[in-house]
């Protein structure tokens, strides 16, 4: 898929991987929704974006929410074709600790967001995607999610974040082939650690430590990095179906 036939919708896109990736997204000629809950930066990266891309406001677990940013799209551009997926949340919490057992409602929670969220926007993505016009190789459309290193190696205290992780690593291949009757291709990047707000918010000190676990290049990654797996991933028809480590050769050890 060429990027100047991409009408993408990014959650996540007000900050960290989303922004990032919204950004190189509009600056390759993309029209770009920035999807992001409403007292998120999401207006302010959609104007650095420019006259292509749009801000919608969205809890990515709302049906309704999800529906008007693809008929923000539509409207304006038309059928939203490429999903990133960045929105999601994390949490620090033991299975039992002092305090007692996991919180259930916050496990529940993190999945909902995780995967619910991922889920849904491609669902209704896909939907609407199914009855367009498929262009080159019969294909219509790309989805990305976003999952960690911690699908594969989950470390203490990340039993609900893992799981999520682990379901959108999970549920990749299998929607790769529901959608391939309709030439919709799914792929997932897992990052490790990368120079997130949530990590760029740590002691420059802990940032180092952090960064010399990465055998190499032996530093936090760059959000640009996954913005151009993504649009490698958009390109290139046949990456499908796949979960690609993004970590420097990175595998975490328990804590």
């Amino acid at each position: 898929m060429n990027i100047s036939s991409v009408v993408a919708l990014v959650t996540g896109g007000a900050s960290g991987l989303g922004r990032a990736t919204a950004l190189r997204l509009g600056k390759l000629g993309a029209r770009v929704v920035v999807c992001d809950l409403p007292s998120s930066a999401g207006a302010t990266v959609a104007a650095e974006i420019g006259g292509n891309a749009i801000f919608s406001p969205c809890d990515v677990t709302s049906e309704a929410d999800v529906t008007a940013a693809l008929d923000a799209a539509q409207a304006k551009w038309g059928v939203v074709n490429v999903v990133v997926n960045c929105a999601g949340i994390a949490i620090a919490q033991r299975t039992i600790s002092k305090k007692g057992p996991h919180d259930l409602g916050l496990f529940m929670k993190v999945l909902t967001v995780n995967v619910g969220g991922s889920f849904n926007t491609m669902r209704l993505a896909a939907a609407r995607l199914s009855e367009t016009e498929a262009g080159a190789d019969g294909e219509r459309g790309v989805f990305i999610n976003t999952a960690s290193v911690a699908a594969f190696e989950g470390q203490i205290g990340q039993a609900a974040y893992a799981a999520s992780k682990g379901a959108i690593r999970a549920l990749t291949l299998p929607v790769a082939r529901d959608l391939s009757n309709i030439g919709i291709r799914v792929c997932t990047i897992a990052p490790g650690l990368f120079k997130t707000p949530m990590l760029a918010s740590l002691p420059e000190q802990v940032q180092t430590v952090l960064a010399q676990t990465v055998p190499f290049p032996q530093r936090l990654g760059d959000p640009d990095e996954y913005a151009r797996l993504a649009v490698q991933i958009i390109e290139n028809v046949m990456l499908n179906g796949e979960t690609i480590r993004l970590d420097g050769a990175l595998r975490m050890a328990p804590k």
